[in-house]
């Protein structure tokens, strides 16, 4: 064998997979040296079943990555397997062969990324190209399968991935992004198509596209990674590892069924998530962070829960993924004795992570759209008498009371706007910060667009000005972000958040020792909260002057 199949590919300066520039924020390449670390995880948990043996000595095991893009995970493995293997296939190019025939498997998501990822692990853009280092090919592809697919429309929706056909029904030239894992009801028979009758994998890696690139933006666009789990699955490997983004743990649009299984799965056996996605993706904008997690077949128990963000000390907890009476994952191990705290002071027990309904905050949140008013709605520049005041994107305007339908009982009391979209810097998630965007009080014959919600009714000035204070709060925000999946504070994040006596102003002191919590517990809130800025002080405010100096 020539040295160019070495496999010392890592040894390549610089390495190209580090070097190549992500397609788009759906189709995110994974770093090498993240993959790295997926893999690591994984040997770990192959030895700690296994007696201490080493996945990367056992030439039996079949590895698939079902949405391969630059190919990273299966160049990895292979080098892995090359000095593992040494031993038991002593002949370089015998090793090379056996590794790359038999154990390895790959399905490019688009034509473009199955030729680097052949390139990754082959040296060559086809499999028995002369500059391959895999000698037993039949065919230029090799192990890594490509064949254009299309959607299934139905009604205007592809039914496997709900892509939109105005939008992806757009000819033969252009890729379809219809991703054949997970467009087909009979996933074993797929793969018996793409590689053979009783093709078993042990183990099944990858980092899937996160979402439909059809038009969509950012939180708006239809997730899809889970539906790559999901099949994952269905094939029933012994060890499933990928990197996702982690607001499935508490949001995401259409992720309820797969939240639900995910958290009483008790096979999952570790999560490692990412406060910052750009920790892990330099450059994306990913807000939520990733996570990437282990499914071990037949190992049933707690999972390892481990928090990592920037230079901050691992957080690390071995616990059940689902908490009773919350229907979420507590994405924080430090905030989860925070909320058993608070819900046992205010419920009397702590078993389970639930507020009396006539006890939760929510409750005096409104829905979205609280008046009726969408988020590009222009109020009148001047007021004519008997106007109701409307703070609207950018500024306030008027309306005539009588054009307005909705939330009419909410009018003439106190109450508290808050804005939907939380604050951030740019892409990235950083801490500590505020969790959600200024908050200020508004009057009787006040109303709002829906950039805000509103809070209330409260019966007096005094009331709203006790429940701003209560939002300034450190305890109450960090509360609010257990249940905070992304930007966007809904009704639904206050869910962990209970009411208080509003005749009083309340300061993180009184909370503190309200609720009991440690010098530890207490470090930890305010090095995830930060404080309302001087410019936040204001209980009361007649103009909307909206910072984000986060």
């Amino acid at each position: 064998m020539t040295d160019q199949a070495s496999f010392a590919l890592r040894g390549r300066n610089p390495d190209v997979l580090t070097c190549i520039a992500n397609l788009s924020n759906d189709e995110v390449f994974t770093p090498p040296d993240f993959a790295r670390r997926m893999l690591d995880t994984l040997g770990e948990a192959w030895a700690a079943q296994n007696g201490g043996q080493s996945l990367w000595a056992n030439s039996s095991v079949r590895f698939l990555d079902p949405c391969t893009k630059s190919g990273v995970f299966l160049r990895e493995i292979a080098s892995r397997l090359i000095k593992g293997l040494e031993a038991e296939i002593p002949d370089l190019q015998t090793r090379v062969d056996h590794i790359l025939t038999k154990q390895l498997f790959g399905i490019g998501i688009t034509r473009l990324t199955s030729l680097l990822a052949r390139r990754s692990l082959y040296c060559s853009k086809f499999a028995t190209g002369e500059h391959s280092v895999a000698r037993s090919f039949a065919s230029d592809d090799g192990n890594i399968w490509f064949e254009r697919t299309e959607h299934n429309w139905e009604d205007g929706k592809c039914r496997f991935c709900s892509a939109s056909q105005r939008t992806l029904d757009r000819g033969e030239k252009l890729e379809t992004h219809a991703y054949a894992f997970i467009h087909t009801d009979d996933i074993k028979s797929r793969i018996s198509g793409m590689f053979g009758d009783k093709m078993q994998f042990d183990v099944i890696i990858g980092n899937p596209p996160y979402q439909l690139d059809d038009g969509g933006y950012g939180t708006s666009a239809a997730p899809i990674y889970h539906l790559f789990v999901e099949q994952a699955k269905k094939l029933e490997p012994r060890y499933l590892t990928m990197v996702i983004p982690s607001r499935w743990f508490a949001g995401g649009k259409g992720l309820d069924e797969f939240r639900e299984s995910m958290l009483s799965d008790s096979q999952l056996r570790s999560i490692d998530d990412y406060l910052s996605a750009a920790d892990v993706f330099p450059g994306v904008g990913l807000k939520g962070g990733v996570c990437y997690f282990l499914w071990e077949s037949g190992n049933s128990g707690p999972c390892r829960v481990s928090t990592h963000f920037k230079d901050w000390p691992v957080s690390v907890a071995t616990r059940p993924l689902q908490q009773d009476g919350a229907d979420i994952f507590i994405r924080f191990n430090e905030g989860v004795s925070i909320l058993r705290k608070v819900i046992a002071r205010e419920t009397g027990q702590d078993r389970s992570l639930s507020l009396s309904e006539g006890g939760r905050f929510d409750r005096l949140v409104s829905s979205l759209r609280p008046f009726g008013i969408r988020t590009y709605f222009r109020g009148r520049n001047t007021e004519v008498e008997g106007d109701l005041l409307v703070y609207q994107n950018g500024g306030t305007g008027y309306i005539a009371r009588d054009e307005i339908s909705t939330g009419r009982e909410l009018i003439d009391c106190w109450k508290i706007y808050i804005g939907r979209a939380a604050p951030g810097t740019g892409n990235r998630d950083t801490y500590p910060h505020r969790i959600i965007s200024t908050p200020f009080v508004g009057g009787p014959g006040t109303i709002s667009s829906e950039t805000y919600l509103c809070i209330g009714p409260f019966a007096t000035q005094e009331e709203a000005e006790s429940a701003l204070s209560y939002l300034h709060c450190r305890l109450t925000r960090l509360l609010i972000l257990l249940h905070k999946p992304s930007q966007d504070t809904t009704r639904k994040v206050y869910t962990f958040v209970p009411t208080q006596d509003w005749t009083r102003t309340w300061t993180d002191a009184d909370l503190y020792e309200r609720y009991g919590l440690s010098d530890e517990e207490i470090a930890f809130v305010e090095k995830i909260v930060r404080p309302m800025g001087s410019g936040d002080d204001a209980l009361v405010v007649t103009s909307l002057e909206e910072s984000d100096d986060d």
